[in-house]
């Protein structure tokens, strides 16, 4: 859900058309994440029929734009203040196609957005990733001290140290989120819209 939640950031600021949405996204990512014209398009379909985004009237070039619903400002509050789940914790299959990380392009967007805290999702994200890897770890040890002989077992064996691995390494770049947003923010310490007051906490260990 990244695609159609970073319209809805984008959109926060004023009604826009797809190819205008689709332009601002490549720049605020640096052009990362490619996004076709057509895939904008679709998302704003769903958005629209799921009554997040209305069809407010043309640009100069005629193009449609597109406007926030309030239910679609609700549900930006909410993708904002809460934790991003990893593919393993959602169920999902591995994409097809490359497509932007939702928690990447959640702290991008966040970054400048109006009435949103940064250093809040980060560390919403951080309890969160904390949380799971101590779940992660506690499974891997129940593993090991059954002795695991069975493919079946090895084969769960790997795919949790390979989710710990992950989280290990999705912490270390939230104390490193963290870190930059205080550095960034020190400048502006007499009113900055992201002061940080607080040391980044560190990475939880094994």
């Amino acid at each position: 859900m990244a695609i159609p939640h970073a319209l809805l950031a984008l959109l926060a600021t004023g009604p826009r058309s797809a190819s205008r949405l689709r332009a601002e996204f490549e720049a605020r990512t640096a052009a990362a994440w490619p996004l076709h014209l057509g895939r904008v398009c679709a998302a704003l379909g769903r958005l629209e029929r799921d009554g997040l985004v209305v069809r407010e009237g043309v640009d100069r070039a005629g193009r449609a734009t597109y406007a926030l619903t309030e239910a679609g400002r609700v549900e930006l509050r909410s993708w904002y203040t809460r934790p991003v789940e990893g593919a393993e914790e959602r169920g999902a299959e591995p994409p097809t196609e490359p497509a932007p990380d939702e928690l990447t392009a959640k702290l991008v967007l966040a970054v400048g957005a109006p009435g949103v805290d940064v250093r809040e999702i980060v560390d919403a994200q951080r309890r969160h990733v904390s949380e799971a890897l101590q779940d992660r770890v506690r499974q891997r040890a129940e593993v090991l001290a059954r002795l695991p002989e069975h493919a079946g077992e090895v084969v769960r064996l790997l795919v949790l140290e390979q989710s710990i691995c992950r989280a290990e390494a999705e912490s270390r770049w939230l104390d490193h989120c963290a870190a930059r947003l205080e550095r960034l923010a020190r400048p502006a310490d007499s009113g900055g819209a992201h002061t940080v007051d607080h040391p980044p906490r560190g990475a939880p260990r094994r």
